[in-house]
């Protein structure tokens, strides 16, 4: 067995038709030049060792990588990975979401639409995951066959080739003063839920009693109407509770800025809550007198109601606007 020949012809099936017979005897001319006069079969090894794989020294002739992503973009592609799957998965949960409530007739409980949607919503990130990664990774790929670069040096976020000074643009923030990714997403998916209630609130926040099919909706607590006739403070809170959301996702970390914005966020939005709440004609009546006689209360239980709510949002925005400002000061 001439392992020369054999060698050659690893290397040479791995590259175009075209250029095998040219690169066969360069090859093989190589080989030679690196063999003594008398050579043995061991030292006929020793060279082909130092040539290495046959399929690394194809993929030389090739100017082609073996690899799917290589050094180079390796790091951006994982970032991307990081920064899209998750923000994609957010927004299939929320739609899901979001749909179910919309569709809701009444006929089920706040609590089976939840877990319908937390169960459709898995399986629609699963699947949005995939689609994510299957597309990333192809840009990639070809990104990475395209670049006739022979560098092999990993590229930057700025799809620069690393230097000391880039660690100047790096900035340090303390575990405690950084904001998570997973704490913007999980607000941006509290407001989806907490914005399709309010505006299907007839549908879906009332009582519910047993049926032959199970519960049913029977008295909803809120009036629609009411509600309704709120929708441009509504909306308000809901674009500043993204913008801040946004802001923070950029920031990164607990800034005054941001704990200023985040304290007129909840400002606005508990003032809000608060006239919302105080509209006499926002519970509906039938459900008041249902309150009353379910639990014999004589006193003005819509008051009692509206005064625990209040106390209670005003209390977790004040909790939060001063944990903003400590985690600032950090």
């Amino acid at each position: 067995m001439n392992l020369i020949e054999v060698y050659i012809d690893e290397v040479t099936r791995r590259l175009p038709e075209k250029s095998r017979k040219d690169i066969a005897l360069e090859l093989r001319s190589t080989i030679e030049d690196m063999l003594p006069d008398e050579y043995t079969e061991e030292e006929i090894k020793q060279v082909l060792a130092q040539l290495g794989n046959p399929a690394v020294l194809a993929s030389g002739y090739r100017d082609q990588p073996m690899h799917l992503i290589g050094p180079r973009y390796f790091d951006i592609y994982v970032n991307l990975l990081k920064l899209i799957i998750p923000i994609a998965a957010v927004v299939s949960l929320i739609s899901v979401m979001a749909h179910n409530f919309i569709d809701n007739n009444g006929n089920e409980t706040l609590l089976m639409i939840f877990i319908n949607s937390i169960g459709i919503g898995i399986w629609g990130i699963i699947s949005t995951g995939i689609q994510v990664f299957f597309w990333l990774t192809l840009v990639f790929a070809i990104l990475e066959r395209v670049d006739t670069g022979k560098s092999q040096l990993p590229l930057t976020p700025s799809l620069k080739e690393w230097t000391p000074d880039d660690l100047k643009d790096i900035p340090y923030i303390p575990q405690k003063k950084a904001i998570s990714k997973f704490d913007v997403f999980g607000g941006l998916l509290w407001t989806a839920i907490w914005a399709t209630v309010y505006f299907n609130a007839a549908h879906l926040a009332g009582v519910y009693e047993k049926g032959e099919n199970g519960l049913e909706f029977v008295i909803p607590t809120f009036n629609q109407e009411v509600l309704q006739s709120y929708w441009p403070l509504v909306v308000l809170v809901i674009g500043l509770e993204i913008a801040v959301a946004l802001y923070k996702w950029f920031a990164s970390q607990w800034t005054m800025k941001v704990a200023f914005l985040n304290t007129t966020w909840q400002l606005v939005a508990s003032i809000v809550f608060i006239v919302i709440f105080r509209d006499p004609d926002l519970f509906n009546t039938v459900f008041i007198d249902y309150m009353y006689d379910l639990f014999s209360i004589k006193n003005d239980l819509s008051n009692q109601i509206i005064g625990s709510a209040i106390v209670i949002v005003v209390v977790f925005a004040a909790i939060d606007i001063i944990q903003g400002f400590r985690k600032a000061k950090i």
